[in-house]
């Protein structure tokens, strides 16, 4: 009887623990509306200090260069160090643009922290959160695979590794229809 009660006990704390470690997908959409497509692609981008920016050109469904896609590193002022990565799309034909990630031109959305890959523990977004955000009629899904402190028990990354989509369907419905 007492290994049962021990049993529940341990069975109903780690019921908020799962639930808690269960990160659903963060879904929001560009300041940036219009009917641009881009020819579908998926690719992974492995980071370190020593190779710490991607940059790659996307191109619209008619095969022409239209935005620059590219993560970059972040850190305290003067400091060599990387904390955290950003991720930008920028539309090569209105360069006033620089992120069309954003949720607005102001930073004061809470939701305009999709493209800041943060792994501290004081981030907006979970950095394990699948990231899904509309620009124009296509979808950037960002998700961090895997990163790394070096020291373990400092804020200063050596790695990360960022699962990048582009697609011009709306991933959470593919998700649906898979379950």
């Amino acid at each position: 009887m007492k290994s049962f009660g021990l049993l529940a006990i341990l069975l109903f704390t780690a019921i908020p623990f799962v639930a808690q470690s269960a990160i659903v997908p963060v879904y929001a959409e560009s300041f940036r509306q219009g009917s641009t497509r881009v020819i579908e692609q998926r690719f992974e981008v492995k980071l370190t200090p020593q190779d710490s920016t991607y940059r790659e050109r996307i191109k619209d469904s008619r095969g022409a260069d239209r935005y620059v896609f590219s993560i970059t590193p972040q850190g305290p002022e003067g400091d060599s160090e990387i904390t955290s990565w950003q991720v930008k799309l920028a539309d090569l034909h209105h360069v006033i643009y620089d992120n069309i990630l954003r949720v607005s031109q102001e930073s004061s959305h809470p939701k305009d922290a999709l493209w800041w890959l943060d792994p501290s523990k004081f981030a907006q977004i979970p950095v394990a959160a699948k990231r899904i955000i509309k620009v124009e009629n296509f979808y950037v899904v960002l998700q961090v695979k895997a990163f790394h402190f070096t020291p373990p028990d400092s804020p200063y990354l050596d790695s990360m590794t960022v699962a990048v989509e582009l697609t011009n369907t709306d991933p959470r419905t593919a998700e649906g229809t898979q379950k």
